[in-house]
């Protein structure tokens, strides 16, 4: 079987178990993917043979540290830490789709009815200023845009030293002020906009 292993706290913690399964006996053919160098690191530790996530990888169930999940829809929020070393919101997304059964991990006071928060916006790093405007002009009176800065704080359509992903993309956080009213409405706003490349927005089911 061939498990995407997520990241985060709860990701963490199941990707120990697996190991400790597979130590004991209770589990064999195992192969894992990372979604994330973290999640390498820890399966690695824990015995886990790994193998590169490939755009043809066919991956039996995954799973993964969410933000936020949307009630009733199961629509959920990734990216919103800062992320460490050469984590991929892209790669992530990708995996997490490739699986043929997907379980997201949150506590309980995670899955929301009404949203609210930030959402990480994947841009071209070229013209980010004028993409950056573009999404707070749509948003506008409900949403603020910072560029995520690779170390300090941010600030609205700032951030002196920005993070830059390992496709060599910019992150905008989209920060709501106002209720997200639907996620899948924001993703298809979001997708019109030029210089977008993707977001921290996932759903299985679409």
């Amino acid at each position: 079987m061939v498990i995407g292993l997520g990241s985060g706290q709860a990701s963490g913690m199941a990707i120990q178990y697996l190991g400790q399964q597979l130590r004991d006996g209770y589990l064999k053919d195992i192969i894992g993917v990372p979604t994330s160098v973290v999640s390498a690191s820890e399966a690695a530790k824990s015995g886990i043979p790994l193998v590169d996530y490939q755009d043809s990888s066919q991956i039996d169930f995954a799973f993964d540290d969410v933000d936020i999940i949307e009630e009733g829809t199961l629509i959920a929020v990734i990216g919103r830490q800062r992320l460490q070393g050469e984590e991929s919101i892209i790669q992530e997304k990708s995996i997490l789709n490739a699986a043929d059964q997907l379980v997201f991990m949150v506590s309980e006071n995670q899955y929301k009815g009404v949203l609210d928060g930030s959402i990480p916006v994947l841009i071209q790093s070229l013209n980010w200023m004028k993409t950056a405007e573009d999404i707070e002009d749509f948003y506008l009176g409900d949403a603020e845009v910072w560029r995520r800065p690779s170390i300090g704080q941010a600030g609205p359509l700032g951030g002196d030293f920005p993070v830059v992903t390992r496709e060599g993309h910019n992150i905008l956080d989209v920060i709501f002020t106002s209720p997200i009213k639907s996620l899948a409405e924001v993703t298809e706003s979001l997708n019109k906009i030029e210089g977008v490349v993707d977001h921290g927005v996932i759903s299985k089911y679409p």
